[in-house]
């Protein structure tokens, strides 16, 4: 398997509070495509980042419509993986995938 299949697996970090707070317990949440699954993933996240997994949380977030300027938009829905890391291991964010 090449490098580029790797990295189709995932297709963002999500950088916000919660996610900034989750590293703390060796967790980070990726943008992942909605035909991955927790196989996979590790696999893929083990390779790339030479790291241990040892739990991976898969969560599916639907689309929704929003009121905007009194129009309806809708805002479209996505995948998210929450992988918890072995003790002392971590991944750096900043260096970009």
């Amino acid at each position: 398997m090449s490098k580029i299949h790797l990295y189709d697996k995932i297709l963002s970090p999500i950088v916000t509070e919660k996610s900034t707070n989750l590293s703390e317990y060796n967790k980070i949440v990726f943008k992942v495509p909605h035909n991955s699954n927790k196989t996979n993933l590790k696999k893929n996240i083990e390779k790339i980042f030479k790291v241990n997994v040892t739990k991976i949380n898969i969560v599916n977030k639907q689309s929704r419509i929003k009121l905007t300027r009194g129009k309806k938009v809708k805002i479209q829905g996505y995948k998210k993986a929450i992988i918890t890391l072995k003790k002392g291991q971590s991944i750096d964010l900043t260096t970009g995938i």
